[in-house]
């Protein structure tokens, strides 16, 4: 009974302080107060929860269930106790890459996606319409779907979808417009994530980027939408979603005489005279539908002890895996040609033709060509880590896959065995691929990977090669060297080969791609240098000729390029600098500027320490004088010349960024030294003149609930 009795009294005893810490709390600080007490974390605490994580607790002392952590093989401690990050995945072995989340003022100034990378892009000067990038590097070479490369820069692949995990809801909305209204031009994005357990999100992304134009027929709308979902455990991993790419872009066919530019000034562009004018309709429309999934399951070898990182980078594990992706895309182009309207004289009633085109293989009345591919890709993998994925074999990774394409297109009877049997053609491709990595130690990673088409459309195709990362610290500063060579035999693109439309067509039997890549890249990023230097040495080059249409360069072509990125910084002033040198040995089939630059001057300051920060600046876009690429509506591809160079004038832009908190704003006035000086070259792509001086608002906006 006395025992019992004590037992009793202790317990109210304990009840008594616990609510004498409450009312002291209270009265410190305030009833809508939320104390925080950290959880023990030592090593034989088996609850996994971390240091960092707290436990909630409301004045009232009603004791909140503490949140489930995150517990998987992908994510380390330090990253696992961040707020929010984010990562991209790859498709052969579901893998995943960590990704800086987009919330400072860095390259925030930058707002045309063709020139977020490297030096920039040539373009046709309106948002939303197609592009090439002047590294040669960086030039896209789809091997499915050509016909929409050109508006690579806009399209989302699952290889590019960020994927989150965060502690709460993570919600960003980007908006900008820019010009007067009858030429507007307009970017908006957003993204929304929710995480529905600690180690499963979901979220959507949507982006729009278009505008009217300054010349006539220059309207484009390039969008996209995106729902995902990522599920990251403690063995079982899953990332898959949908995606919509969609684009309606109007084509002008570029002005008729580039002496309307460079010889006068017209206040009023849209009645400067183009080559494919409103009588013409042209427009390229595109749409692409992709479905995709890629899981593995993680089996270690050995039972995962107490001390042991969740990651498993220390246990012998097997991980088997399996993916797929289905994608289809379709593009039309057409030019409806009008009449003009009669006026009671009998003269104007007739059909008026297109200049820009010189042949009709269908009808001059009006075009209306579609293609469409639908690509169907299922992996199977496995990956053996055998004790230490830092070790110096740490993983192997093999893999089956087996890829299906349709191809449709139409050939009228007359053409039918001249140009193919169009119609709907079915192509089988099944390969096998693996690869190897490791760390000797943390100064030097190794990694080499290998992929052979076996059997099908596609049957001797490969692609191997080997990367090489050393590093070494000076003062707890890194320096990095990263080179790699790869050596690659490829089937040219189908549409390459096969294509019948009412302005073009074609019947190619070419011979396989033969390619060595040679690349190396020295950094040390705090002092903000890199440097790095890339060489190709290709034979069978196909490209789109002065002919407009495909043909192969039978001999070697040499394409060397050296790129510097230094960044200074005196006090608060900022000075980075990109440029990039490049050689070919034959221009009329790579054509590349020597010299390509891209500065970015500026002044940051706080205005209010730590909440509002501001720079002030002038970016500026150079390259020298070459024979650049001129554009075809009607297929949709650059192709070279040699009537006109291109280049000898800088493109200056003033901007002000800030940042206050979450919030992110813009103010630019592009191409500020229009009509200024340069003698009015401002094209990039042969016949058409990028926009003139512009005034831009945008903000980005990001928010934690």
């Amino acid at each position: 009974m006395g025992k019992s009795r004590r037992t009793y009294a202790l317990r109210l005893a304990l009840l008594g302080l616990l609510l004498g810490c409450a009312m002291s709390a209270r009265a410190q600080y305030g009833s809508g107060t939320v104390i925080r007490y950290p959880v023990d974390n030592s090593s034989s605490n088996s609850s996994g929860l971390l240091p960092s994580q707290m436990i909630e607790r409301d004045t009232i002392d009603k004791a909140r269930r503490p949140k489930k952590p995150l517990e998987s093989f992908y994510f380390d401690d330090s990253t696992r106790k961040q707020r929010i990050f984010a990562w991209t995945v790859s498709l052969d072995d579901n893998d995943i890459t960590l990704r800086d989340l987009d919330t400072t003022l860095a390259d925030f100034h930058i707002d045309y996606p063709f020139m977020r990378q490297g030096v920039g892009s040539a373009s046709l000067g309106n948002l939303g319409g197609a592009s090439i990038p002047l590294d040669y590097f960086q030039r896209p070479q789809f091997r499915n779907f050509s016909f929409v490369q050109a508006w690579a820069p806009y399209l989302m692949t699952p290889e590019q979808v960020l994927f989150y995990n965060a502690k709460m809801p993570y919600t960003n909305i980007s908006y900008q417009m820019s010009g007067e209204r009858s030429k507007e031009e307009q970017i908006f994005h957003a993204v929304i994530s929710q995480n529905i357990s600690p180690s499963s999100s979901i979220n959507l992304e949507y982006n729009s980027d278009g505008m009217r134009g300054q010349y006539e027929r220059q309207k484009a709308l390039d969008r996209y939408f995106a729902a995902n979902f990522a599920h990251t455990g403690k063995r079982y991993a899953i990332h898959g979603g949908y995606i919509y790419n969609v684009g309606d872009i109007q084509e002008n066919g570029g002005i008729q005489d580039m002496r309307d530019v460079m010889d006068t000034v017209y206040d009023m562009t849209e009645n400067i005279p183009v080559r494919l004018d409103g009588k013409a309709d042209a427009r390229n429309q595109y749409k692409g539908h992709t479905f995709y999934w890629t899981q593995s399951l993680a089996i270690p070898l050995r039972r995962q002890r107490v001390s042991d990182d969740l990651t498993l980078s220390g246990i012998p594990t097997i991980y088997v895996g399996q993916s797929f992706q289905h994608t289809t895309f379709r593009k039309v182009y057409s030019d409806a040609v009008k009449a003009d309207p009669d006026d009671g004289t009998g003269i104007g009633d007739d059909p008026v033709v297109p200049p820009f085109y010189d042949h009709f293989y269908v009808t001059p009345d009006g075009t209306y060509d579609s293609v469409r591919q639908a690509m169907t890709d299922v992996k199977l993998f496995m990956q053996l880590q055998p004790y230490d994925r830092n070790g110096v074999l740490g993983l192997v990774t093999a893999g089956v896959g087996d890829e299906f394409n349709r191809y449709y297109y139409d050939v009228p009877e007359p053409y039918r065995g001249l140009y193919g049997n169009g119609g709907k053609q079915g192509k089988n491709s099944i390969y096998v691929y693996g690869g190897l990595e490791g760390a000797v130690s943390r100064y030097m990673r190794w990694s080499a990977d290998a992929k052979l088409h076996l059997i099908g459309y596609r049957s001797g195709d490969f692609h191997v090669g080997g990367n090489l990362s050393l590093a070494a610290y000076v003062r707890e500063k890194p320096l990095k060297l990263d080179a790699s060579v790869r050596f690659s035999l490829r089937e040219p693109d189908f549409w390459q080969q096969n294509y019948f439309s009412n302005h073009y067509a074609w019947l190619n039997h070419f011979s396989k791609e033969k390619t060595t890549l040679i690349t190396a890249a020295f950094t040390v990023p705090d002092y903000g240098i890199e440097l790095g230097g890339s060489y190709a040495l290709t034979k069978d080059k196909v490209y789109y000729g002065p002919n407009v249409v495909p043909q192969q360069h039978t001999g070697m072509l040499n394409v060397m390029g050296l790129y510097l990125r230094k960044d200074f910084r005196l006090g608060g002033f900022h000075l980075n600098h990109r440029v990039l040198m490049q050689w070919s040995s034959d221009q009329t089939v790579a054509p590349v500027p020597l010299l390509s630059a891209s500065l970015s001057y500026f002044f940051g300051f706080d205005i209010v320490r730590n909440v509002l920060h501001m720079q002030i600046g002038v970016d500026g876009r150079y390259n020298t004088e070459y024979y650049a690429y001129a554009y075809n509506p009607a297929i949709g591809q650059f192709y070279t010349q040699d009537r006109v160079k291109l280049g000898n004038y800088p493109s200056l832009d003033a901007f002000v960024t800030a940042k206050w908190k979450r919030l992110r704003l813009r103010l630019k006035l592009q191409h500020w030294n229009c009509n200024l000086f340069g003698d009015n070259r401002y094209f990039e792509v042969v016949d058409y003149p990028q926009n003139r001086m512009m005034f831009k608002v945008g903000l980005s906006w990001s928010f934690y609930d």
